[in-house]
């Protein structure tokens, strides 16, 4: 497996064009503008995916998250990247997402644009033990809970604040 830091990047400007490409690791070091996909994932009995991220994670280690998702590679699209990485951190394929908006994250000198998506899933799921330390399906209720109660990434926070905002939950 290639270091995650050394993976190459397009990093884009306020409208989410590409005006370059970097390793990952100089990009959060610089705080430069890139581009993430984000997948919530329902099972059949309309459950949310929750997982824990490794602690060896460059960003956010150890924090609970309710969406799948990752960086967008170098050349890359959106639609591409979502199935990829919901395909490697669950551990399944087929699995088809819906794209649903985009907004730019921004917190601390970092910025990305989060394209967002929804996929429903209701086969068995092998989480890749690089990623997820913990996983496991809860309602939106037990959701709405937990966020309270447990450190959360920040941009999943934020993007699943907008979530709610554009489902009208």
């Amino acid at each position: 497996m290639t270091n995650p830091a050394e993976e190459l990047l397009d990093v884009v400007d306020a409208q989410d064009r590409v005006i370059g490409t970097a390793p990952r690791g100089e990009v959060y070091r610089q705080g430069l503008t890139h581009r993430c996909v984000f997948i919530l994932v329902r099972d059949a009995a309309d459950r949310i995916f929750v997982h824990r991220r490794t602690d060896t994670k460059l960003f956010a280690p150890g924090a609970y998250d309710c969406f799948v998702g990752g960086v967008v590679g170098s050349g890359e699209t959106y639609a591409h990247a979502a199935v990829r990485e919901a395909e490697e951190e669950l551990g399944v394929s087929g699995i088809e997402p819906v794209p649903l908006f985009r907004f730019l994250f921004e917190q601390d000198g970092l910025s990305w644009f989060c394209d967002m998506h929804e996929a429903r899933w209701d086969g068995p799921v092998s989480p890749q033990v690089e990623e997820v330390a913990w996983h496991g399906w809860l309602t939106a209720d037990e959701l709405t809970e937990r966020l309270a109660e447990w450190d959360f990434v920040p941009d999943g926070r934020e993007a699943y604040r907008r979530y709610l905002e554009f489902s009208g939950s």
